[in-house]
Protein backbone atom coordinates (compact mmCIF):
# COMPACT_ATOMS: atom_id res chain seq x y z
CA UNK A 1 0.00 0.00 0.00
CA UNK A 2 0.90 3.35 -0.60
CA UNK A 3 0.06 6.83 0.79
CA UNK A 4 0.10 10.31 -0.92
CA UNK A 5 0.78 12.91 1.29
CA UNK A 6 -0.84 16.41 0.49
CA UNK A 7 -1.25 19.98 2.32
CA UNK A 8 -4.69 19.11 3.35
CA UNK A 9 -4.32 15.17 4.23
CA UNK A 10 -3.13 11.58 3.09
CA UNK A 11 -4.31 9.72 0.84
CA UNK A 12 -4.16 5.77 0.58
CA UNK A 13 -3.62 3.78 -2.40
CA UNK A 14 -2.78 0.13 -3.70
CA UNK A 15 -0.71 1.45 -7.26
CA UNK A 16 0.27 4.69 -8.89
CA UNK A 17 1.01 5.38 -12.44
CA UNK A 18 3.48 8.57 -13.06
CA UNK A 19 3.03 10.45 -16.01
CA UNK A 20 3.90 13.72 -17.50
CA UNK A 21 1.75 16.39 -15.07
CA UNK A 22 1.42 14.23 -11.99
CA UNK A 23 0.26 10.76 -10.16
CA UNK A 24 -2.88 8.43 -10.59
CA UNK A 25 -3.47 6.78 -7.82
CA UNK A 26 -5.48 3.73 -8.07
CA UNK A 27 -7.06 1.00 -5.53
CA UNK A 28 -6.73 -2.53 -5.30
CA UNK A 29 -9.59 -2.55 -7.74
CA UNK A 30 -7.82 -0.81 -10.22
CA UNK A 31 -10.01 2.19 -10.09
CA UNK A 32 -9.12 5.95 -10.88
CA UNK A 33 -8.91 7.45 -6.54
CA UNK A 34 -7.65 10.86 -7.67
CA UNK A 35 -5.15 12.63 -10.12
CA UNK A 36 -2.59 14.82 -8.24
CA UNK A 37 -0.45 17.17 -9.99
CA UNK A 38 3.20 16.92 -8.87
CA UNK A 39 3.05 20.41 -7.41
CA UNK A 40 0.28 18.93 -4.77
CA UNK A 41 1.69 15.90 -3.80
CA UNK A 42 4.77 16.19 -0.92
CA UNK A 43 5.52 12.39 -0.81
CA UNK A 44 4.21 9.21 -2.04
CA UNK A 45 5.75 6.54 0.36
CA UNK A 46 5.24 2.73 0.78
CA UNK A 47 3.24 1.79 4.12
CA UNK A 48 6.97 0.07 5.24
CA UNK A 49 8.16 4.04 5.26
CA UNK A 50 5.10 5.27 7.72
CA UNK A 51 5.71 2.35 10.48
CA UNK A 52 7.46 2.80 13.81
CA UNK A 53 10.95 1.18 13.99
CA UNK A 54 11.29 -2.02 15.47
CA UNK A 55 14.07 -1.74 18.43
CA UNK A 56 17.38 -1.21 17.05
CA UNK A 57 20.43 -4.29 16.96
CA UNK A 58 23.35 -4.61 18.11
Amino acid sequence: MYRAILPNGQLECEAYQRDEHGVELYSGDDELLAFVPYENLEALLTDAATQPAGPAVM
